[in-house]
C-alpha cells in the first residue's frame, strides 16, 4: 500500500466508523429505570454549543377536557427501532423521526374528554419485541400503552395500528375486577414494566376522597393476547392474610388505594418487578385502619411469573402525610465494603434514600426505626416510630419549624407568615395531622417526587430534585365540614383544597403555607438539586435549582419549586428541566455548576431522553407546563444536539452582556483616569 492510500484510508476510517444508534428504550432509559444514558458526544466541553435539532407540536391543549386545568404533559420518550414515540394524557400516541421530528404516524385512544379523570397525565410508552413473530410480520414490534380512562393498548409500532390478537380489538379494559367509587378517579398514569413476555401494569387511585376508594392491584398480562395471569393487591382482602400482615380484616376488606402509580421498575436476570407503593386510602386519617398498613407505602419485590411477594420494605407505618412512594425504584451496582452489590434505590416524598440489596431486601445502609410525635386527633393511633436511613441520606429538610423560621420579601411578609405558622402544630417529621392544623415538612409533593433518581453507574453517583415547601393540613370534624359555608371557606383560603375523607370522622384542608404575596413562608430554597455519593453514602453536593423570573421577573437563583426528572450522561452532564422558571439546564454531575441553560415555551415537567442517530447525540425534552403548578400549557417537543457552529442563544447573550459590561467597565475606568488628571493639573495650574 502507497503512502497516499494509507493516509486516505486513515482519513476515512472516522467517516466509515459511525458509532451504532443508542436507542431509549423504557421509561427512565432502562428496564431498571436510572434515567442515564452511556452516550458521551455531548460533554462539558462543549454542552455550551447545544442547539435545538427539531421541534414538534402535539396539538394537544385539552380542549373540551373536563379538568383542563389539571392537564399535563409528563412524557419521557421512547426512542426504539428508527422511531420515537410518545403519548399525551388526552390519549394520543404519536411516533416522530427522531432524527427530523417529522410526523411517522398518530393513534387516537377517543378517550371520554367530558369525563372526569383523578389525574390527567401520562408519564410514557413501552415497547415489546415478540421474538417468536417473523421478520416482517405485523405487531412484532409492539408499543404498549396505557390510557386515563384505564384500558391496556397495544399497537404495530411500524404503522400504529392495534395487535388485533391481544385483547379486543387491541386493548384490555383495565377496569374489569376492580370495586369503584367513582370510575374517573381510577386510571393509569404511568407506562406498563415490561419482563419477558409479561406487562406489569399498577393504577392511579384518588386517595383522599373516602374510605373505600378503588383497589389498587398490581397485574400481570400476557403480552400477546392480553389473558389476566396474576393480580397482587397490597391489602390483604381475606381474613387470614390480613390477620397475618397485621390487619383488622374487616378494616382491611373496606379500605383501597395502596396502589402503585408511578412507573415500576423489572430484574429480568431476578425475575423480579419492583413496585412502590402508596397510602392506603384516605391519605389524612388512619381511624379506619389501624395498625401500620402493611404493605401500603412500601417497596415489594414481586415473582414476575406468579406475583408473588419476594419480600417487601415498609418505608412508611399507617401513613397520615400522602407520603406515597412516588417515584421508579431506580436498578444499579454498587461497590460496598462488602464487595459489589446489585441495589435497588428508592428515593421518597419525605426525602429520604433508600438503598437494598435488589435480591433480598437487605439495607445496604442502616435503617433505624426513629421515635415520631403521636396523633392528638381523637380516634386517631399513629404509629410511635418511623423507619429512617442515616442523615446523609435524608435529603429534605425535616427539622422542626416555626414562626422564628419564617421568611418574607418585606418585613409584613415575614410576620404574616410567623403569624400562620405558629399557629400550626410542629414537631419535625411525622408530626401527625391535627384539628388545629400541622406543618407538613416536606410536604405531599416531595421531597422526591415522580421524577425520581438518576444514577450515574460509572460514577456511583445518584441526583435528585427535592423540594422543601412548607405545607399544612388540617382535619375537619365531619359535621362541621357537612355544615360549612362553601363560598365563604373558598375566599377565606383561596389556596388551599378541601377533600371529604368520606367514611372518617374527619374531612381535611391542605395546601401550601403562602405569604400574602402567595410566596412560600420559609427561606429558599424550595427546590433544588442534590447528588450523592452511592459508594460512601453522603451528599457531594447540593444546590438550588430555578428561579421566580416568571412570578418576579427577577433570574436570581434561588431555588424554585418544580416536579420533573434528571438524567445524567457518560459526558459528565446532568440535564433537568423540571422548575417553574420554564428553563432546561445542563449541569456538570462532578460539581454542580450550570455549563448550558435554554430558555422554553413552556415549562419542562417532564424527563429528558438521550438517544442517538446516525452517530449523533440528541436530547429530547416534552415541554408542555404543568397545571397544578400553574406555569402555562404548551404542546412541545424539543430535541436538542450540537448542530449549532456557536453557543445557544442563552450563551451567546451572556457573552454578549459580559463584553459590554467589560467595555462599559474600560470606558468608565478610563474616563476617570481622564478626569483624575485633568484635576491634577488644574491644581498644578492653581
Amino acid at each position: 500500500m502507497s503512502l497516499r492510500t494509507a493516509l486516505a484510508a486513515m482519513l476515512l476510517m472516522p467517516m466509515i466508523a459511525v458509532a451504532a444508534d443508542q436507542s431509549w428504550t423504557a421509561y427512565g432509559g432502562a428496564a431498571g429505570g436510572g434515567q442515564y444514558s452511556p452516550l458521551k458526544e455531548i460533554d462539558r466541553t462543549n454542552v455550551g454549543r447545544l442547539h435545538i435539532a427539531w421541534v414538534f407540536r402535539t396539538g394537544e391543549f385539552g380542549q373540551a377536557m373536563y379538568r383542563q386545568k389539571h392537564l399535563t404533559f409528563e412524557a419521557n420518550p421512547l426512542v426504539v427501532d428508527g422511531r420515537m414515540v410518545v403519548p399525551t394524557a388526552t390519549g394520543k400516541v404519536f411516533a416522530l423521526d427522531p432524527a427530523t421530528g417529522k410526523p411517522l404516524w398518530t393513534y387516537d385512544a377517543q378517550i371520554m374528554k367530558h369525563a372526569w379523570y383523578g389525574d390527567l397525565a401520562s408519564r410514557g410508552v413501552s415497547t415489546w419485541l415478540d421474538a417468536q413473530a417473523p421478520e416482517g410480520a405485523a405487531c412484532r414490534r409492539r408499543i404498549i400503552f396505557t390510557t386515563p380512562d384505564a384500558r391496556l393498548i397495544e399497537l404495530d409500532a411500524v404503522d400504529g395500528k392495534p395487535c388485533a390478537g391481544f385483547g379486543q380489538d387491541g386493548e384490555v379494559d383495565l377496569r374489569v375486577g376492580i370495586r369503584f367509587r367513582h370510575k374517573g378517579g381510577y386510571s393509569q398514569t404511568s407506562p406498563p414494566a415490561i419482563i419477558g413476555d409479561i406487562a406489569v401494569v399498577g393504577s392511579s387511585i384518588g386517595d383522599n376522597g373516602a374510605v373505600e376508594q378503588e383497589q389498587g392491584v398490581v397485574r400481570g398480562y400476557d403480552l400477546r393476547t392480553g389473558k389476566q395471569l396474576w393480580g397482587w393487591d397490597p391489602i390483604p382482602r381475606d381474613a387470614a392474610r390480613a390477620v397475618a400482615n397485621g390487619w383488622d380484616p374487616a378494616q382491611a376488606a373496606a379500605t383501597g388505594a395502596g396502589n402503585a402509580w408511578p412507573p415500576l421498575s423489572v430484574d429480568p436476570a431476578l425475575g423480579l418487578v419492583f413496585v412502590p407503593t402508596g397510602s392506603s386510602s384516605p391519605d389524612y386519617s388512619g381511624a379506619m385502619r389501624s395498625g401500620d398498613n402493611r404493605d401500603a407505602d412500601s417497596l415489594v419485590a414481586l415473582h414476575a411469573a406468579t406475583g408473588e411477594v419476594a419480600w417487601r420494605r415498609q418505608l412508611v407505618h399507617h401513613d397520615l402525610w400522602d407520603y406515597d412512594q412516588a417515584s421508579q425504584p431506580v436498578l444499579t451496582d454498587i461497590d460496598t465494603a462488602s464487595g459489589r452489590r446489585p441495589v435497588v434505590i428508592q428515593g421518597t416524598k419525605t426525602g429520604f434514600l433508600f438503598v437494598f440489596d435488589r435480591r433480598n431486601g437487605e439495607p445496604v445502609f442502616p435503617i433505624t426505626e426513629t421515635p415520631v410525635p403521636a396523633s392528638d386527633a381523637p380516634g386517631e393511633v399513629a404509629s410511635p416510630t418511623q423507619p429512617m436511613p442515616i442523615p446523609a441520606l435524608r435529603l429534605a429538610r425535616t427539622a422542626r419549624l416555626t414562626g422564628r423560621d419564617a421568611w418574607g420579601i418585606t418585613p409584613f411578609e415575614r410576620d404574616a407568615c410567623a403569624r400562620q405558622m405558629d399557629g400550626l402544630r410542629s414537631e419535625g417529621i411525622f408530626t401527625p395531622p391535627s384539628l388545629g392544623g400541622t406543618l407538613v415538612s416536606p410536604g405531599w409533593a416531595g421531597g422526591i417526587n415522580w421524577g425520581g433518581v438518576s444514577v450515574d453507574p460509572v460514577r456511583q453517583v445518584a441526583v435528585a430534585f427535592v423540594m422543601d415547601l412548607p405545607m399544612q393540613v388540617t382535619l375537619i370534624p365531619r359535621k362541621e365540614y357537612e355544615n360549612r359555608d362553601e363560598d365563604a371557606d373558598e375566599a377565606k383560603y383561596p389556596h388551599l383544597e378541601f377533600n371529604d375523607m368520606e367514611g372518617t370522622p374527619y374531612a381535611m384542608r391542605r395546601g401550601v403555607i403562602l405569604s400574602p404575596l402567595g410566596v412560600p413562608c420559609t427561606a429558599p430554597p424550595w427546590g433544588k438539586m442534590v447528588a450523592v455519593d452511592l459508594r460512601q453514602g453522603k451528599v457531594l453536593w447540593q444546590r438550588p435549582l430555578g428561579t421566580l423570573e416568571s412570578k418576579t421577573g427577577l433570574p436570581m437563583e434561588v431555588g424554585a419549586p418544580g416536579i420533573g426528572g434528571a438524567v445524567t450522561t457518560a459526558g459528565g452532564l446532568i440535564f433537568i428541566a423540571a422548575t417553574i422558571d420554564e428553563r432546561f439546564r445542563a449541569i456538570d454531575t462532578d460539581t454542580g455548576r450550570t455549563l448550558w441553560e435554554e430558555k422554553l415555551p413552556a415549562a419542562g415537567n417532564a424527563t429528558p431522553s438521550v438517544y442517538s442517530v446516525g452517530g449523533k447525540e440528541y436530547v429530547v425534552l416534552a415541554a408542555g407546563g404543568h397545571g397544578n403548578l400553574g406555569t402555562p400549557a404548551g404542546d412541545y417537543i424539543i430535541a436538542y444536539t450540537l448542530d449549532g457552529q456557536g453557543p445557544s442563544l442563552v450563551f451567546q447573550y451572556r457573552f454578549a452582556a459580559t463584553v459590554v459590561i467589560v467595555v462599559l467597565a474600560i470606558v468608565t475606568l478610563v474616563m476617570a483616569v481622564v478626569a483624575w488628571r485633568r484635576r491634577r493639573r488644574r491644581r498644578a495650574r492653581g
